[in-house]
């Protein structure tokens, strides 16, 4: 039996929470941003200082109520019993979350989270790095997303309200690029499409189109409430 939810997978600057929070709201799901947990993970880490274990990383995280809570119908990661998105933003957590998340002693820390928000009752649209392929690989709808490196370099300078001159998505295109590289090599869940998964290449496609194009491949496939 499949589980109740949409997984969005894709690269770095993909789109992938943007639109996933897009498409739950559509669905009316409860939108899970996978990336927020290991952000919050990651800033565990730089508060510790020094390189700490992947053990005394999640003790620490533990500790001070790391998780997610239903805030505003939606969910919101928490730390220290405050909302923790404005702390997991900065370039100090952007820098080090490649090499945390790659720990897999965090990754399989993750996913029991993840997997056990499933026992909230309600569907779920979750984006990531490896929904589909690893944390939930019975997922009803399995979607990746697609884009150039050059694509994303743009979307994500935009994001940051920085102009985009050549010099600026050349720099930013290399560190996604790099990103890339890391994601897909590394030994733990490599970043990479479900076997049946469905790409969808966002290069050349407006925003609505294609939150339009994944809220049509979950309705296709039955999902309840989503009809």
């Amino acid at each position: 039996m499949s589980s109740p939810v949409v997984a969005i997978d894709g690269p770095a600057a993909s789109g992938k929470s943007s639109t996933a929070g897009a498409v739950a709201g559509r669905l009316g799901f409860l939108h899970v941003d996978s990336g927020a947990l290991y952000r919050g993970l990651t800033r565990v880490a730089v508060d510790a200082g020094g390189s700490p274990s992947a053990q005394e990383i999640l003790s620490s995280a533990e500790a001070r109520r790391l998780g997610y809570r239903l805030s505003g119908g939606g969910l919101a990661l928490y730390l220290d019993g405050e909302p923790a998105e404005a702390r997991i933003r900065g370039g100090d957590v952007t820098a080090a979350v490649s090499a945390v998340s790659a720990m897999p002693e965090v990754r399989d820390w993750v996913n029991h989270r993840l997997q056990a928000l499933v026992g909230l009752g309600t569907p779920l649209v979750v984006d990531g790095r490896d929904i589909g392929t690893a944390v939930f690989p019975d997922a009803a709808v399995k979607v990746y997303l697609l884009a150039s490196p050059e694509v994303r370099a743009r979307r994500r300078l935009r994001q940051r309200g920085e102009a985009a001159g050549p010099e600026a998505v050349a720099a930013e295109t290399g560190r996604i690029a790099d990103r890339d590289f890391a994601d897909s090599t590394r030994a733990v869940a490599p970043l990479r499409p479900a076997g049946d998964a469905v790409l969808v290449d966002t290069s050349h496609l407006g925003f609505e189109d294609q939150v339009a194009r994944i809220v049509d491949i979950a309705r296709r496939a039955g999902l309840p409430g989503a009809g």
